[in-house]
């Protein structure tokens, strides 16, 4: 079965940067779509940038010039760069499939905290 490990959070001032990483128990590459998902306190969990097998991607409006969404397929990683953090950041950071998420694969996530 496949295992969906995120890292990488933490607390961090506005204007910082973090790098998430989802690292998978077995091979992605069937899947077409990888996506980052974000749930803040309070909040629905919302979608905040995808990427295809061919590396195309796509972003919330709310992350867009900020966040860099990347994938190693060989390495069965998919990787969120993020940029100029604000408070509004704030969120567990969770992976999955993209759009249509699997929800078996949902896991703990990771703690993104930005707070001056």
């Amino acid at each position: 079965q496949v295992q969906l490990v995120e890292s990488g959070g933490g607390l961090m001032q506005p204007g910082g940067s973090l790098r998430l990483s989802c690292a998978a128990s077995r091979s992605f590459f069937s899947v077409n779509t990888m996506g980052w998902y974000r749930q803040a306190p309070g909040k629905q969990r919302v979608l905040v940038a995808v990427i295809t097998r061919g590396g195309n991607t796509n972003y919330a409006d709310s992350v867009k010039g900020r966040f860099t969404i990347s994938r190693d397929n060989a390495k069965n990683t998919v990787y969120l760069q993020m940029n100029s953090l604000k408070p509004e950041d704030t969120a567990v950071y969770y992976c999955n499939v993209g759009y249509l998420y699997e929800k078996e694969y949902w896991g703990q996530g990771t703690q993104v905290t930005v707070s001056s």
